[in-house]
């Protein structure tokens, strides 16, 4: 099927942008964020053995303590005695408490984009419980609790469901591989940033972005995101989407080769691999654009980094319960800490806690003094802020997907 006429067609024309910035929402005592799993989470592990050569994980001697590993796959984890219920954060975690979301908004928004899933037939009926337990809907109400309108809030849902097809089925948990990770990822990049070639050949790209589902979902969702945003936003966009597909390599990359990082370098490859393409649409979502000569600012640069890495660090504290159960060597912020500080995975996720809170106090501060000196800078960090704490709060309260470990 050929997309070309459908995805990258003259957008229909923008909404006026908004020129009264919205005042900074008060600031919070204390917080409360995250964001889904596929997105931002670690490429499936190859089944090769290890290289004689290089950086591997620790020896058995080296691993953290049996008492402090996560307990067994059939482990029932979801309601330890002494620590959180099921659907309370992780304690001791900063974060802002998210706006309510609308039950009527978040259900409208779900039919439409499971309509949109059928349409365009992204997944094959077995997958449906997981499309529904993901809480697409929910997830970017609580998100964008400013939008301007409905069909934006569904295009920013369109954009998160196919990030999480791609990740999903080119990266992990549907037949995903960091083996031939490159090839697949710069064409699905080309579904969103187009080529531009010789007839014969533009035609066969245009046909082969309906081969299957990762292209038909980036494709289709990349055309609405052109009919709601600017086109300084709609690069920004797809400059964000290649540093996301930058992080994949990287991290496919290490698990080709059985690679644990130094926390560093893990921190490094998260601020690729991580939640900013959905962050940094939420001026194009609520309706107006942060100007590019404002946007590329470096303080403004340094404040969206801090609120994408902060959310992406809140993944991989919800998501290491599940993930642990597959795989303990899995590369979250807790299994690089326990391998580098020689500790226990307990200690190891409590002090994963704290480096998310440093970092999130400084987003705060850092957010703060940006908001006083411009009105749309203003908008544009509370815009942030909001997405942190509606990501959040999607995500310790999403008990289909998530639970805790008995750390507490």
């Amino acid at each position: 099927m050929s997309l070309l006429s459908r995805v990258f067609a003259a957008p229909a024309g923008h909404e006026a942008a908004a020129a009264q910035a919205v005042p900074p929402a008060e600031r919070a005592a204390a917080w409360l964020p995250g964001g889904p799993s596929g997105l931002g989470t670690s490429a499936a592990r190859a089944l090769l053995p290890p290289p004689a050569d290089h950086d591997g994980p620790p020896a058995d001697h080296d691993r953290p303590p049996a008492d402090h590993d996560p307990p067994p796959a059939g482990e029932d984890r979801s309601a330890p005695t002494d620590g959180p219920r099921p659907g309370d954060p992780v304690p001791g975690l900063y974060c802002p408490p998210a706006v309510p979301a609308d039950p009527a908004k978040v259900a409208e928004v779900d039919r439409r984009l499971e309509a949109w899933a059928h349409d365009l037939d992204l997944f094959p009926p077995e997958w449906a419980g997981d499309f529904a337990g993901f809480q697409v809907g929910r997830a970017v109400v609580l998100q964008h609790p400013a939008a301007a309108t409905l069909e934006r809030l569904v295009t920013a849902g369109k954009l998160l469901v196919a990030e999480n097809v791609v990740d999903d089925c080119y990266c992990e948990d549907y037949g995903g591989s960091p083996i031939g990770l490159g090839g697949r990822l710069i064409i699905a990049q080309s579904a969103l940033d187009p080529l531009h070639t010789a007839d014969g050949y533009q035609q066969q790209w245009c046909d082969g972005l309906g081969e299957d589902a990762p292209l038909r979902s980036y494709a289709d969702a990349m055309r609405a995101f052109r009919r709601i945003a600017t086109p300084s936003q709609v690069t920004r966009f797809i400059h964000d989407m290649a540093r996301l597909h930058l992080g994949y390599l990287a991290e496919g990359a290490w698990a080709q080769t059985h690679t644990t990082p130094p926390v560093w370098k893990y921190l490094v490859m998260r601020q690729f691999n991580n939640f900013r393409p959905c962050l940094s649409i939420v001026d194009s979502v609520d309706g107006y654009e942060l100007p590019e000569p404002l946007y590329s600012r470096p303080e403004v640069q340094r404040v969206t980094a801090l609120a994408c890495n902060a959310t992406t660090l809140v993944n991989d504290l919800y998501s290491f319960t599940k993930e642990m159960a597959v795989d303990e060597h899995h590369l979250n912020l807790p299994v690089v800490l326990a391998a580098e500080d020689g500790c226990g995975f307990k200690e190891a996720y409590l002090k994963a806690v704290g480096i998310h809170n440093e970092i999130m106090h400084a987003f705060e501060d850092e957010s703060a003094a940006l908001a006083v000196q411009n009105p749309v800078l203003a908008r544009y960090t509370t815009g942030l802020a909001a997405w942190v704490a509606g990501n959040h709060e999607w995500h310790h309260t999403n008990t289909h997907r998530y639970s805790l470990p008995n750390y507490w």
